[in-house]
């Protein structure tokens, strides 16, 4: 049993020392008391990523693009048509 990177002696080694500063009748108190957070951390985190999944969602009537464009694909397309991507200056007018 290992339980972030603690094993079971580990365990029990804390569980003597928070028995002996806090006592016996203390002790199921403290448990309920950090099972009640534990609790809490993990409905919040539910509705945390339920509100973030439902503003994910699109509205109705809103169209979504679907195909994303890479940033090198402007790049890749310049250099298809024979283009160096540069921009070259205006020719020069003979006077």
């Amino acid at each position: 049993m290992n339980i972030f990177g603690i094993g079971l002696p580990e365990l029990a080694v804390i569980a003597a020392i928070a028995l002996i500063v806090f006592g016996p009748k203390r002790l199921p108190e403290m448990g309920r008391s950090l099972g009640r957070t534990l609790r809490g951390f993990q409905g919040a985190s539910q509705e945390f990523e339920k509100a973030f999944r439902l503003g994910l969602q699109p509205e109705d009537g809103v169209e979504r693009p679907t195909e994303r464009i890479s940033p090198s694909e402007p790049l890749a397309s310049a250099a298809a048509s024979g283009s160096s991507g540069e921009v070259q200056p205006p020719a020069s007018e003979p006077s």
